[in-house]
């Protein structure tokens, strides 16, 4: 048997704790189906690699919260409910049970598969697979089918980076782990990020406002951050039925569960960021310290939401974030900041694949070696159909016509943006 990759539960995003409290609070008898998608269905995998992904997998049925990780939650989530963290005391996973696995073969010449993935059973059992899953299968793929790539420079690389965001006055997170290309890589990357920090850390540690990554976060002793997915979004328009309402319903719930003072950054682009903005105004505006940009044209994106802050809202400038977390690079980040402040809001990035799958050929450094593209997302919920209509087309999700009527209900009109190539999203 491999050594495990995962080895413990923190190693996941922190908004996929927060949200497994909130379901395990309000939804705990939630039904769901979770489907595995290959936005970069160029990349298939091998024998070797579909071997270790499935050996993987039986492994995370040997995770368990220990004592000193939940004393960690507790003091570093302090909003987390106490019901909460006594569950995850007993808390496991069942992947024989709950995760169906298979490779189909597609070229037995070139050994070539393509991968299908579902997840099933209650959503507090299952909600915690998707972030180890996704890592383990971009593992997988850089440890066994592109191979042509080494970790020299990894640590300078995102200690560059770092000091170039600094430099620029630019405050960020890391948010990497689904798509690292290997555990290793995240912590070379976070090693080099607090290099930077430490340089000069009474200046930069207030730019650097800590990774998404718990596991990470107790390591290298900084914040853990996150709030909330599309999932939470999704889950709740499906156990309702009521998409129009989905965004006021999903903020009612978090804040009911974790108080007002807790309620974090807002995802607005589920159904539109057009719908979400038709429902942020008290007390929702006044609870959330700002939204969260993950699809469409960040730019119009940007006017669009200080447009509803500043004019709609008649909030002061400045008084509310923009985190910017839609496949940045550096470059991008200190355009978008520009852009943010002339329009009189506060921006944050969380930046990830660019930072733990930012590598190159080892026989030709000129070129990109290219990270997957792959997502983990709600397909059903008590056999209702969850669907995303994001900001851009690429990222819509779920069953075609419930799609199609949802844009209806909402009057979602698509917008082309010359961005939202998923196929190739990290290419360059």
């Amino acid at each position: 048997m491999a050594a495990r990759t995962i080895t413990t539960f923190l190693d996941t995003d922190l908004y996929k704790l927060t949200m497994h409290a909130a379901v395990f609070a309000n939804f705990p008898q939630a039904e769901v189906v979770y489907k595995y998608t290959n936005r970069s269905a160029q990349h298939t995998f091998n024998e070797d690699a579909v071997k270790w992904i499935r050996e993987q997998l039986k492994l995370l049925g040997q995770l368990k919260f220990e004592d000193d990780e939940i004393e960690y939650l507790k003091t570093e989530i302090p909003y987390l409910p106490q019901s909460y963290l006594e569950h995850l005391s007993t808390f496991t996973l069942k992947p024989e049970e709950q995760v169906y696995f298979k490779a189909e073969e597609i070229s037995s010449s070139n050994d070539c598969y393509n991968l299908h993935l579902e997840i099933k059973g209650k959503w507090k059992d299952t909600i915690l697979y998707e972030i180890p899953v996704l890592s383990i299968i971009s593992e997988a793929y850089f440890k066994f089918v592109d191979t042509d790539w080494d970790y020299k420079g990894q640590i300078e690389q995102a200690k560059d980076k770092a000091e170039e965001l600094f430099k620029n006055q630019i405050s960020f997170s890391e948010f990497g782990t689904r798509r690292r290309r290997s555990n290793k890589t995240q912590d070379l990357v976070m090693q080099g990020i607090c290099e930077a920090v430490n340089e000069s850390p009474e200046q930069r540690s207030k730019l650097f406002l800590g990774t998404s990554n718990v596991m990470y976060a107790k390591k290298y002793g900084v914040k853990p951050i996150g709030t909330v997915a599309h999932e939470w979004v999704m889950g709740i328009a499906a156990i309702t039925g009521d998409y129009v309402n989905a965004n006021k319903s999903s903020m009612d719930y978090w804040i009911n569960t974790f108080g007002s003072a807790n309620a974090g950054l807002a995802l607005t682009d589920t159904f539109g960021t057009d719908n979400f903005l038709q429902t942020f105004k008290p007390p929702y505006s006044d609870c959330y310290i700002g939204v969260r940009q993950d699809s469409g044209d960040p730019i119009k994106y940007t006017k669009k939401v200080a447009h509803h802050c500043l004019d709609v809202l008649k909030l002061p400038k400045y008084s509310k974030f923009i985190c910017y977390s839609d496949s940045l690079n550096i470059e991008k980040a200190i355009a978008y900041s520009h852009v943010a402040l002339e329009n009189g809001m506060k921006p944050t990035f969380g930046i990830g694949t660019n930072l733990t799958n930012d590598f190159h050929r080892k026989s030709q450094p000129t070129v990109k070696s290219e990270p997957l593209n792959i997502v983990i997302k709600l397909l059903e919920v008590n056999g209702n159909h969850a669907i995303k209509i994001s900001d851009n087309l690429g990222k819509n999700m779920g069953d075609p016509k419930t799609v199609e009527k949802v844009k209806s209900e909402l009057g979602y009109v698509e917008s082309p943006w010359s961005g939202g190539n998923e196929a190739h999203r990290y290419a360059n």
